[in-house]
């Protein structure tokens, strides 16, 4: 008998229908296959219900090797995200556990919400809100716009995403640049961005966007360094992963006016504490739930295709399937 579990925080597994995934998966593995749905409570509590497990669909429960070691059943993990940087992908593949992860499912919708947290913070849309409720109808209370084709976007991270992002502000008049060890001179030549250093970016950029497939070698790229180097204030858009950005660092740039705006899809913890969080006490932070990777077609193809990844992983193990 197969056993397939989704386990995720709650507040990720309350935002779907996840009858999709567990009908599709009733009709593509066998019949006495058990397939179960788990709402993460604790590491203990999940050990348990991991008992015999062949394949996890999950994005973002920690998976390190502690925890990968216990384990001795598992075949495989489904990740339906983009991003695998909650999982030990080195550890998983020592112990012969594939790693599945989704490719281009939210590609435009994720260049989209970048663009849309860059229009709202330069043209200040929020701040005039606030003024506008308080009572004020006065284009300057919210301060200087510039215009966006006198601006220099630096995108960290030029593939699928990042290359959508640069179309899409090529389309405003800016000038972008980038910063990507591993991707060709002739892509980015053929997009009209030019690749450079980390530290021209810091030089030159008015708008950082990240779009860096985030691993425990990039973990906190941007950090207390990275900000001081800055040479002019910029906005701060993240739509990758928490994980990237040291958060405290990014409070005091905050402060001290190296980042004059901040648009963070993403937060170090995927299930925040919102009670007393340092960003929403600004004016100039935007924050989004983790959703620039949703639309409802998105969502459609993001269910579908981990439940396919996941009886891929399956197939290798049981060939009747």
């Amino acid at each position: 008998m197969l056993k397939v579990l989704i386990s995720d925080y709650p507040n990720v597994l309350a935002e779907r229908d996840l009858s999709i995934e567990v009908n599709l998966l009733k009709e593509l593995l066998p019949a006495d296959s058990e397939i179960t749905v788990y709402p993460y409570v604790n590491e203990d509590e999940f050990i348990e219900r991991m008992s015999g497990v062949d394949v996890l669909l999950t994005a973002f429960l920690p998976l390190k090797e502690d925890i990968l070691g216990k384990f001795p059943d598992l075949k495989g993990i489904a990740v339906n995200a983009t991003g695998t940087n909650t999982i030990d992908t080195d550890y998983a593949e020592k112990l012969g556990v594939a790693v599945s992860n989704l490719r281009a499912y939210s590609t435009e919708d994720v260049a989209n919400h970048t663009i849309a947290l860059l229009l709202a913070l330069n043209q200040k849309l929020f701040i005039h809100r606030k003024f506008i409720v308080a009572g004020f109808w006065s284009y300057q209370k919210a301060g200087e716009v510039k215009r966006l084709s006198s601006q220099t976007l630096a995108i960290f991270g030029l593939g699928r995403i990042g290359q959508a992002v640069a179309k899409r502000a090529k389309s405003f008049g800016m000038s972008v640049i980038a910063y990507d060890p591993f991707i060709p001179e002739e892509v980015a030549d053929q997009l009209g961005v030019k690749l450079v250093s980390i530290e021209t970016i810091q030089a030159e950029a008015d708008v950082i966007s990240l779009h860096l497939f985030a691993n425990s070698a990039n973990e906190h790229f941007f950090n207390r360094d990275f900000f001081k180097k800055l040479k002019k204030p910029v906005i701060f858009i993240n739509v990758a992963r928490g994980s990237l950005v040291d958060e405290v660092a990014l409070i005091e740039a905050l402060d001290e006016g190296k980042v004059i705006g901040a648009g963070l899809d993403v937060l170090e913890s995927e299930n925040p504490d919102l009670s007393d969080n340092p960003f929403l006490k600004r004016d100039n932070v935007i924050l989004t739930p983790h959703s620039a990777f949703y639309s409802q077609d998105s969502l459609n193809t993001l269910q579908v295709q981990t439940v396919k990844n996941a009886v891929a992983i399956l197939k290798e193990y049981h060939h009747e399937i």
